[in-house]
């Protein structure tokens, strides 16, 4: 079991396994901590460029969202985060990451909260992204659906 765990885990989000939790006690308080993990590369855009998922579009410079073409109503936090969640890497973002990056180090209930209106704001759009809770480790989006251009 903890090795198909461990399989379905590698590549999507940092792995921390031991064989018990005496292991686990020891490795965290150790002098040196946990070893630490490299934080995904933020996205590399331009004030002024576009970030794409799929049929949805953030044009950070105009300052608006469109969903095949429609103008999608999000707040500018909401815009950040979703630029964040959509922009390459796509990747597991810490609730760490997500707070200092967006929020300006805010606490994980106003992440939580936005999270929220975000999901709301996305659940109408069919085949849109929808944000995925990685449980004790933060949120993701699946990557953009395949187009069958044959």
């Amino acid at each position: 079991m903890r090795e198909r765990v461990l399989s379905r885990l590698d590549s999507r989000a940092p792995v921390l396994s031991c064989s018990d939790l005496t292991e686990l006690r020891e490795l965290l308080s150790s002098p040196t901590g946990p070893v630490p993990v490299d934080p995904p590369v933020l996205p590399r855009t331009e004030a002024k460029g576009l970030v794409k998922w799929g049929e949805l579009v953030v044009d950070r410079a105009g300052h608006q969202v469109t969903w095949r073409g429609d103008p999608l109503p999000l707040t500018p936090t909401e815009r950040e985060l979703l630029v964040l969640l959509i922009g390459p890497p796509l990747a597991v973002w810490s609730y760490e990451q997500l707070c200092a990056s967006v929020l300006g180090g805010a606490d994980t209930a106003a992440l939580q909260a936005t999270i929220k209106r975000l999901r709301r704001r996305l659940r109408g759009l069919p085949g849109g992204p929808q944000v995925h809770t990685v449980r004790g480790v933060g949120y993701r989006l699946d990557p953009p659906p395949r187009r069958n251009d044959h």
